[in-house]
């Protein structure tokens, strides 16, 4: 039978455990507003470990709010290339835009959700770590902690989530350790010890008050919906090489990868056909180089590339607004498709 252990007591232990296991994260040595915001978003469905380079290279390119708010945003998605989810890097501008210009970051949850690409997790997580309001947070970590803590029926991404949220606002408001603390800690807790597939019971702080530690399987929770498969779709592109070793790309206007620079796409060959025939005054000899699968949240794209020379004049359409010769993928915004796309389609012999 699991010993009894009210909620003071969860607190307590977790701040002592966080104090001797926390990693020495950027954002939590030095938890600015800015540090925390910019942690918060470049680690939002992305690993920690892929996430710190580019934490370092955007503090040390905009040190400040005011330096992020006044960049291009162009230039944003340049130095978030290769992160993925793009749609991170345009909120996270505009994020910095509307802070800047209303006199900073607010403080509280209601005034934080009032901006773009902030949610639930991202304001609690904001609010209680740079400004030590005591608020929830729920992520994927600490819905797999509280959901195996009390054995929580249902799935805490979905029915049962205002349940996993009410829990979670009960734990911060009673422990005794500073929000902060108390957040980082049940993120850490989820992170390192309670994890997906092989959690360590032994090594965590509430194993003794833990519904799930004393069940056969502690990975039964938390009880999650199915996964919704991705929708199948395909493409076509070309890849076009010019004699300097350029390829072409498209800059996107609008939809899923807007702001970020491509070689031609299209639904399939013969709507490429007229996209290259609008583009390029032809539609330029090609050869097939192979095939790229791509999946983005809910899609699998299946791509068709083909690769050719091109040295006439180019000029925007269909989705692109812009075009231009592209020498060196760091020199605008290329989605992780982009890369793959024009790597399948290397330059042609000759």
């Amino acid at each position: 039978m699991r010993a009894a252990m009210d909620d003071v007591e969860r607190g307590r232990r977790l701040a002592e455990w966080f104090g001797a296991h926390a990693r020495d994260l950027p954002w939590r040595l030095d938890p600015k507003p800015y540090h925390v915001l910019l942690g918060e978003f470049m680690t939002q469905q992305t690993r920690i470990d892929t996430a710190l380079p580019y934490y370092h290279r955007f503090l040390g390119r905009w040190p400040t709010l005011d330096d992020l708010a006044a960049a291009p945003v162009a230039d944003v998605l340049t130095a978030w290339a290769g992160l993925g989810y793009y749609r991170r890097a345009r909120s996270l501008h505009e994020v910095a835009r509307r802070a800047v210009a209303q006199g900073g970051l607010p403080r509280d949850v209601p005034g934080l959700l009032s901006l773009p690409g902030i949610g639930p997790y991202t304001a609690g997580a904001i609010a209680s770590v740079a400004f030590g309001e005591r608020v929830p947070v729920v992520d994927g970590n600490v819905e797999r902690v509280l959901s195996r803590v009390v054995a929580l029926e249902g799935d805490p991404a979905g029915a049962a989530r205002a349940s996993v949220w009410d829990v979670a606002r009960r734990l911060v408001v009673a422990s005794p350790a500073a929000p902060s603390t108390h957040n980082q800690g049940l993120m850490e807790l989820g992170s390192l010890v309670c994890r997906p597939r092989a959690p360590d019971c032994p090594a965590c702080p509430w194993q003794s008050g833990c519904a799930a530690a004393t069940s056969p399987d502690p990975t039964q929770w938390p009880k999650k919906a199915p996964a919704r498969k991705p929708v199948a779709i395909r493409g076509a592109s070309a890849v076009l090489w010019d004699g300097a070793g350029r390829w072409l790309a498209g800059h996107r206007s609008a939809g899923l990868l807007a702001g970020l620079w491509e070689p031609p796409r299209a639904d399939d060959a013969t709507a490429l056909d007229a996209l290259l025939a609008a583009m390029c005054g032809i539609v330029p000899s090609l050869r097939s180089a192979g095939i790229v699968a791509h999946i983005f949240t809910h899609r699998k794209l299946t791509c068709e590339v083909s690769v050719g020379r091109w040295e006439g004049p180019v000029s925007p359409a269909g989705p692109y607004d812009r075009v231009a010769w592209v020498g060196e993928p760091a020199d605008c915004a290329v989605s992780a498709l982009a890369r793959r796309l024009v790597t399948v389609g290397g330059p042609p012999p000759g």
